[in-house]
């Protein structure tokens, strides 16, 4: 996930390091652009794992279509990522056919670069009605074009351990475990309360306050921009309701002071220190991988307070791209419904086309690792739920002035609310400019 940028010394060592990531993108965009063996070669620029090529689909369409041929370019994180596409974008050169935007960087690209991409509304065999309206949405440019079809989505489950929730004296069926905060995060902040009065021995209810933060501000429509377009991050609704529930939990001792994707937050996995941590889709992998199979039957999955989005993403075809036609088709087949039941079935991405949901790879879908839960059925609830969010330009920067920067503050140095505020505030007009 992107980080902000919270010391000079990170910044340097960041543009280094991006710059001479975007040298080899470069020479290897040379490289790659070349059509092999009378075949097109369609060129794919991704960050992370999408999982395409290793759920088969890359080979699958080869062998649909023979005379094309797929090459996939992946850089690991999307801060690198995506100054590098601005970069080539602004250059008109060094583009992959096919490019991957993030959801944080989609109104980004759409309102001050579509003019740069295809407009893949009118790719055949692409229907609006095919994709969750909120995800459509957030792809379609101030002109009504539409320049990026979107990929898995991030809706909002918490995962929990049913042998420490046992232990503290709480449910463990999964029906009566999310029934405990149904509604509301307020909820869940009380069941931690309960949770703590009878925890085992060195253990916390949840992670981090900023995950808690994360988790309560992506149900909301508006967060830090309102729909004309105006920051409205120190007093929105959600902010303000975010905020409150991440101090409550940091200075009632609910959280294990944690940053995420840290080493120590792996480690706690591991140890099993911490009870119920909020779980987009793609974090079901992450738990795997960290607590290992002593994690295995002790973790299940339960519906979230309230329906939220946290991650996703979107490819586009980029108007320089070298092989538009043959990136259009490749882009629509990849991102059809049946395409994404089966990414979700091998590779735990939630569709973001509705249609995907009523199929056995998606209906039937269970995690054995979970208590054999049955995640397509939560998670596809949960994304019918998400309101269509508002994004503004400094999206990122200013959602990580809080988790980043001030809830650490008040979490992990104890420092008073108030001036953990104050800080946040801080970074975001060092970053934004009104």
């Amino acid at each position: 996930m992107p980080r902000s940028t919270r010391t000079a010394r990170r910044t340097f060592c960041r543009a280094v390091a991006a710059a001479v990531a975007l040298g080899a993108v470069l020479l290897a965009g040379c490289a790659r652009h070349g059509d092999e063996g009378g075949r097109t070669t369609v060129t794919i620029g991704t960050f992370g794992v999408f999982g395409y090529k290793q759920a088969g689909l890359y080979r699958e369409y080869e062998q649909l279509h023979p005379g094309i041929a797929i090459k996939e370019s992946v850089v690991e994180r999307n801060d690198t990522y995506y100054p590098q596409l601005l970069t080539h974008l602004a250059a008109g050169s060094g583009l992959a056919d096919i490019q991957a935007v993030e959801v944080g960087n989609i109104h980004d690209v759409a309102t001050g670069q579509g003019h740069r991409f295809e407009d893949l509304s009118r790719a055949p065999g692409v229907r609006r009605s095919d994709w969750l309206d909120w995800k459509w949405a957030q792809a379609t440019t101030p002109d009504g074009r539409t320049i990026g079809l979107g990929t898995d989505i991030g809706p909002l489950a918490v995962c929990y351990r049913k042998d420490l929730f046992r232990q503290a004296g709480l449910p463990t069926d999964r029906a009566a475990v999310g029934r405990l905060w149904a509604g509301d995060w307020q909820k869940f902040i009380d069941t931690g309360k309960a949770y703590m009065r009878r925890a085992p021995a060195g253990t916390v209810f949840t992670d981090s306050a900023a995950g808690i933060y994360n988790a309560s501000v992506h149900g909301y429509a508006e967060r830090y921009y309102d729909r004309r377009g105006r920051p409205v991050y120190r007093n929105s609704p959600a902010v303000t309701a975010s905020w409150g529930l991440a101090v409550q939990a940091a200075r009632g001792g609910l959280t294990a002071r944690l940053r995420q994707f840290e080493k120590p937050w792996d480690q706690a996995f591991a140890n099993g220190r911490f009870a119920a941590v909020a779980c987009p889709p793609w974090m079901l992998g992450y738990i795997k991988e960290k607590s290992g199979d002593a994690g295995r039957g002790a973790w299940d999955v339960a519906a979230a307070p309230r329906p939220a989005n946290w991650g996703g993403s979107f490819i586009t075809v980029p108007k320089a791209a070298r092989h538009k036609a043959a990136a259009i088709a490749l882009a629509v087949w990849l991102t059809a419904p049946a395409q994404q039941a089966r990414l979700f079935a091998r590779q735990a991405g939630v569709p973001s086309t509705p249609a995907a949901y009523a199929m056995p790879e998606v209906r039937d879908a269970r995690n054995p690792y979970f208590g054999d839960a049955p995640v397509g059925e939560i998670f596809a609830a949960a994304a019918r739920g998400v309101p269509t969010l508002v994004f503004g330009p400094m999206e990122q920067q200013i959602g990580t002035a809080f988790t980043d920067v001030g809830i650490p503050q008040a979490e992990q140095q104890g420092k008073p609310p108030a001036e953990a505020w104050q800080a946040a505030q801080k970074e975001i007009e060092n970053a934004v400019d009104e």
